[in-house]
């Protein structure tokens, strides 16, 4: 069984029409993706053409990325905005617990892009966590934070330092810790923490969100952490046909489903 995003070609508009190539293509489990980057809020009757759709193609949802809102982001440093992203955030948890999901995705970026968190920070994080960790509690729903370019590794140390795993964890990006060039020493230490992946490859220069095995993520040993680690779901990748040079959605998502296939079999060797 496999998992891929939905946004894989756009991250808007009616998904049917992807939801239907992602089940002809052989995948079992969708990572939802649709409007991460945006203020878009999902209302009933959008969630339940998803679900219907998902049940018309077998798909299971596995988890869903969550909004970083152009207006409304919770960790804005105006007050009405943070309030406004903590809403669109509850929104996404509603969803996910809606569909049968077990955790959402957030990113973390301490002020100025250093990995650094200073006090208001601090205070802005854990005002808007002390209105979603509960909320998320009751639903079920893990809080998973990415690791990100530039790096934020030293912030989400911190982050898992003062929550439990129970309510927080690890989504792994591959092509971000590429770029990086340590995300695998990353991943050692927080493997125990890992309950979301993004795999992807690129070759170290720009997040390209490629098939696996057509850049410089080293596999092998991602292979071997993943296994060993606290992920006990479907492999999800995170792929975009932007720069992959394929232009029918079937044939990119049939490379996917080999490299994708490829590393199950060596994370089920490891």
């Amino acid at each position: 069984m496999l998992s891929i995003n939905t946004d894989f070609v756009q991250s808007h508009g009616d998904p049917e029409p992807y939801l239907r190539h992602i089940a002809e293509a052989g995948f079992t489990h969708v990572h939802w993706v649709h409007h991460w980057g945006g203020d878009f809020m999902y209302s009933p009757s959008e969630i339940a053409h998803i679900d219907q759709s998902l049940k018309t193609y077998g798909l299971i949802f596995s988890d869903l990325h969550a909004s970083e809102g152009s207006e409304k982001f919770w960790l804005s440093k105006k007050e009405y905005a943070r309030l406004a992203g903590v809403e669109l955030v509850k929104n996404r948890l509603d969803m996910t617990a809606q569909l049968g999901g077990d955790a959402i995705v957030l990113h973390v970026q301490p002020d100025g892009m250093n990995d650094d968190p200073q006090p208001a920070f601090w205070d802005r994080f854990h005002r808007s966590m002390d209105a979603l960790l509960p909320y998320a509690t009751e639903r079920n729903v893990h809080i998973a934070f990415e690791n990100l370019f530039p790096r934020n590794h030293e912030t989400l140390k911190q982050i898992l330092a003062q929550y439990s795993p129970e309510q927080v964890g690890i989504c792994y990006d591959s092509g971000h810790g590429n770029l990086i060039g340590d995300g695998l020493d990353f991943l050692e230490i927080v493997k125990d923490r890992l309950v979301v992946l993004h795999l992807n490859d690129n070759d170290a220069t720009g997040d390209q969100h490629n098939c696996l095995f057509t850049g410089t993520v080293d596999w092998a040993r991602e292979a071997r952490l993943i296994a060993a680690s606290s992920y006990n779901k479907p492999l999800s990748m995170e792929l975009s046909v932007r720069d992959s040079g394929i232009k029918k959605p079937a044939d990119f998502l049939a490379q996917a489903m080999v490299t994708g296939t490829q590393f199950a079999e060596m994370v089920a060797k490891s």
